[in-house]
């Protein structure tokens, strides 16, 4: 079976993370992406410390797609230096995995 990865990715607010969800799923780079916000991010950036609100996206893709994806977040992502980490999916669903493997195969 396809394995499938469960990317997080943040953003400033949640107009960027539309036009994210919309470009990932539209080119077929995520099966589906969760906007979650918003949240509280408190990081360490050039020195200082930061607290700002930002917006979670949740992005479902499968390992041999991510790279695509990585690829297409870095191009349109606001922030020079972009939140992207990939979880696998260590088990779940046969139905849905197989789904987000459906969605995000290359035509």
């Amino acid at each position: 079976m396809t394995e499938v990865y469960q990317v997080t990715i943040t953003v400033p607010d949640e107009a960027a993370g539309g036009v994210l969800a919309d470009e990932l799923v539209g080119k077929r780079l995520a099966a589906c992406v969760q906007l979650l916000g918003p949240i509280r991010s408190v990081y360490r950036w050039e020195g200082k410390i930061e607290d700002n609100p930002e917006w979670m996206c949740i992005a479902k893709t499968t390992a041999g797609r991510f790279p695509a994806l990585l690829e297409a977040v870095r191009k349109l992502h606001p922030y020079r230096v972009p939140e992207v980490l990939a979880m696998p999916a260590s088990d779940g669903n046969p139905d849905y995995l197989k789904w987000v493997a459906d969605c995000v195969k290359e035509e």
